[in-house]
């Protein structure tokens, strides 16, 4: 599989990847972490605002908005896998 690697706001509108890496440090990576935002689970971009920003993201099963300044510090692998 010939994957990419980029930030999650980056992530095409209905496709899934994996986070690879989270750039952040101290509590605003935790708070990433405590949101599902962690190293090896799959997310999807489900719909951008009409502003296009923040964007919905789906992780572990839950529908979470973030600012693209915020998904910029995740990095993910772009996958064709289905959640």
């Amino acid at each position: 599989m010939n994957s990419e690697i980029f930030a999650l706001s980056h992530l095409p509108v209905g496709a899934s990847g994996t986070i690879i890496s989270i750039n952040a440090r101290g509590l605003e990576k935790d708070r990433f972490i405590d949101l599902g935002f962690a190293p090896s689970l799959k997310v999807k971009t489900l719909f951008k605002s009409p502003a296009q920003n923040p964007t919905a993201y789906e992780v572990m099963g839950a529908v979470l908005a973030l600012r693209r300044e915020d998904a910029e510090k995740i990095i993910v692998r772009k996958g064709n896998q289905a959640l």
